[in-house]
């Protein structure tokens, strides 16, 4: 589904972060990258996701260059194939939990018998996360716990081909990091989206099908 060919990218004020690396993620995989602080997982997944560009090499999405994308492109490829979960929820304080996932529907125009079908599966996702209670609540009103499960379903309203995850429990208390590291889990299996999870958590990374470490701008797997 993904390959990732070459891969370089540095930064001016520190240096080479990523070296010629490669990477391949199959449909339905399930793979924690992990390592220091700084050693390039965070810019990893933005160039996946299109959120950075790398100096060079090549990103193969389902056997297209993606690189080639102008900035709309990108976005809508965003929007149609990946989903985001990061360490801060990100949620829009004046809009209630429903509303905040049911917003990257918007962005994709979406309408009609086509909008009821994603509400349906929204209420099948909340339920599964153990959010439905408070879908009329507002950000503030509910835990950190409670609005990284928010941010998961967010992430898998559009039925995304890969779900990419940047540290998503380094927030929260051990019982709502384990809470959220099932979860994920679970929804690879399930729904059979490809994960990428860049983690310090060895009790996530070993959840997981593949464990890569990243060190010197390469994945050792």
């Amino acid at each position: 589904m993904l390959r990732l060919e070459n891969i370089s990218k540095s930064f001016i004020q520190r240096g080479v972060v990523l070296d010629k690396l490669n990477l391949e993620v199959n449909d339905g995989d399930s793979i924690a990258v992990t390592g220091p602080s700084g050693s390039g997982k965070t810019t990893l997944l933005n160039l996946i996701g299109l959120l950075d560009r790398p100096d060079s090499g090549e990103i193969i999405f389902k056997d297209n260059s993606i690189l080639n994308l102008d900035s709309d492109q990108s976005a809508l490829y965003r929007n149609k194939n990946i989903g985001f979960v990061f360490q801060d929820h990100l949620l829009l304080s004046h809009l209630t939990v429903k509303e905040n996932i049911m917003l990257p529907l918007f962005a994709s125009k979406v309408s009609g018998p086509e909008y009821s079908g994603a509400e349906r599966y929204a209420e099948v996702l909340m339920e599964k996360t153990g959010i439905t209670d408070i879908k009329y609540k507002f950000p503030y009103q509910i835990s950190g716990g409670e609005a990284q499960r928010v941010t998961l379903v967010r992430a898998l309203i559009n039925k995304p081909s890969l779900l990419l995850a940047d540290e998503p429990t380094g927030s929260l208390d051990t019982g709502n990091a384990q809470l959220l590291g099932k979860l994920l889990i679970e929804m690879n299996k399930e729904f059979g989206i490809a994960l990428i999870v860049a983690t310090h958590s060895s009790e996530l990374a070993s959840g997981l099908k593949n464990h890569m470490k990243l060190k010197n701008g390469k994945l050792i797997g």
